[in-house]
């Protein structure tokens, strides 16, 4: 009998040591984009993509009686990006890149990636999402390379800061 506890005791004790990690919670973001005006579809759009390829956080609309962890306007200027810390600041949905031609989505997509972390990377590349400007004006890739969305993954599956930081699409 007693050399029966012993064993079952081993075996819990062997079994916590071998365990595999336990995953982090997903980290969920709130959203306000009441001032997005014409473009609060798009910016539903681009948070959808950016909770289809990633897996430590989520995009969400803001509930009623909850503060934002970002807040998305739209004006007649640039697409531009501040962040107070990861995951949190505000961007605005410009018209300027829109009237010419910049393909909506991918602008709400590049936005929302600046929030979660990720700078502009003026590859000219079609395929990377944070390319932005850069890449051609009749690009219509909305989604993140595989690069970007590990890089997110990576930056909400630890305790990483990432500094306050300013963000701007217009071509210098």
């Amino acid at each position: 009998m007693m050399w029966r506890r012993v064993a079952a005791a081993l075996v819990f004790v062997f079994a916590l040591g071998w365990a595999t990690p336990a995953q982090a919670a997903v980290r969920v973001l709130y959203y306000d984009a009441s001032q997005a005006q014409e473009f609060v579809a798009v910016v539903n759009q681009g948070a959808q993509i950016w909770n289809s390829r990633v897996s430590n956080v989520r995009l969400e609309p803001v509930p009623a009686g909850r503060s934002p962890n970002i807040r998305v306007y739209a004006d007649n200027g640039w697409p531009r990006t501040y962040t107070t810390s990861l995951g949190n600041g505000r961007w605005y949905m410009g018209r300027d890149a829109v009237n010419d031609g910049y393909y909506p989505p991918r602008i709400a997509a590049h936005e929302f990636g600046h929030i979660l972390g990720l700078p502009d990377r003026r590859t000219g590349l079609c395929s990377d999402l944070m390319s932005g400007s850069s890449a051609p004006v009749s690009c219509t890739n909305a989604n993140p390379s595989s690069t970007e969305a590990a890089t997110v993954n990576r930056l909400f599956g630890t305790s990483v800061s990432v500094p306050a930081g300013y963000f701007t699409e217009r071509a210098s």
